[in-house]
């Protein structure tokens, strides 16, 4: 599994946690980083949608982030994981830039999620998929790490 995204992850606490996820997830998690483009909102969208795309190897089967993506639960995530490996395609979990994605990575992409409602800053983004791989390989290896019961 890789993770694609534009920007680069400095070093400090989002790193950290960023790592001490991805270091649980089996298959390895790896992280591409690509420089975000310079120009008009028009003109970063289409040169990172190239850099994403360009990124990942034709049979890739790729998991676009977008705010206007289906937004699954934790559980209905760790089926869609489980098909996606048993399809034996490499998966690849595509971030865009601070404008978002252009309407043709939406379009490549074979699943478009989101994580909620709420913006969120595109270096928690990175925290927050490598969790939630991580508690979704943890419910479909039967692992105690996600518990199913809501507070009263």
């Amino acid at each position: 599994m890789k993770l694609v995204a534009i920007g680069r992850l400095k070093a400090g606490p989002e790193r950290e946690l960023f790592e001490r996820y991805a270091g649980r997830i089996r298959p390895a998690l790896t992280v591409t980083e690509l420089a975000p483009s310079k120009g008009s909102v028009q003109e970063q969208k289409r040169k990172d949608a190239a850099a994403l795309l360009g990124a990942c190897p034709d049979n890739a089967l790729i998991v676009a982030l977008d705010e206007g993506g289906k937004t699954p639960d934790s559980l209905r995530l760790a089926e869609m994981l489980s098909r996606w490996q048993e399809s034996g395609r490499p998966i690849h979990f595509l971030i865009g830039g601070a404008e978002g994605l252009d309407s043709s990575v939406i379009q490549r992409a074979d699943s478009v999620i989101s994580l909620g409602k709420l913006t969120w800053p595109h270096m928690l983004v990175r925290v927050l998929i490598a969790e939630q791989v991580f508690r979704a390989q943890a419910i479909n290896t039967g692992h105690p790490y996600h518990r199913e019961s809501r507070p009263d």
